[in-house]
């Protein structure tokens, strides 16, 4: 019997829907958001499955991964054509939402998307990390210059390697400024 699987991923829990090719639910349940478990729950199944469906997503990329690893057929579902898919049904629940997967999986109705390699990941994070750490430097360096602007104490244009200089210089002998822009 070919089984096809829906699985909805969420932070905790992941909802598990097992559909045979006749489409009758056959198992509806619910394990932890981690690689084992899923796993073995896949591998447990009787009949062979044809699929393994996961709608795109952070986590779904590395429970994706650890299936294909072990060869389980694991596909990942593009977000925008099964949220599509999904938003037609009346009751929207995680167990919904796995059984919709599984129904796309069992009819074919899905476009697969490409999983990132682990070395792609990485530098993605690190890219992700560093323009995070720059907005928040931006953002802090902008609400100085507004917070001493209301003194009167105007920063101007300064390199980056001058900017805290610049701002102890404006601020220096106002104990109460002092306090406000020190890092302590």
């Amino acid at each position: 019997m070919k089984l096809f699987v829906g699985l909805d991923v969420s932070l905790a829990k992941t909802a598990v829907c097992v559909l045979p090719e006749h489409g009758e639910i056959i198992e509806e349940v619910e394990v932890a958001s981690e690689p084992e478990p899923l796993i073995s729950l896949v591998e447990g199944l009787e009949g062979t499955v044809e699929a393994v469906g996961l709608e795109a997503g952070p986590l779904s990329q590395w429970l994706h991964r650890a299936m294909k690893e072990i060869g389980l057929p694991s596909v990942l579902m593009e977000t925008r054509q099964v949220k599509g898919a999904l938003k037609v049904m009346p009751i929207k629940t995680d167990r919904r939402d796995a059984e919709g997967i599984a129904r796309l999986l069992h009819l074919g109705w899905f476009r697969p998307v490409h999983c990132k390699s682990v070395s792609a990941q990485e530098v993605r994070a690190v890219l992700a990390a560093r323009k995070a750490i720059q907005g928040n430097m931006i953002a802090l360096e902008m609400s100085l210059r507004g917070l001493l602007r209301n003194f009167g104490l105007k920063v101007g244009a300064i390199s980056r390697g001058k900017f805290e200089a610049r701002i102890w210089e404006l601020v220096e002998g106002n104990t109460m400024l002092e306090a406000a822009v020190n890092a302590d």
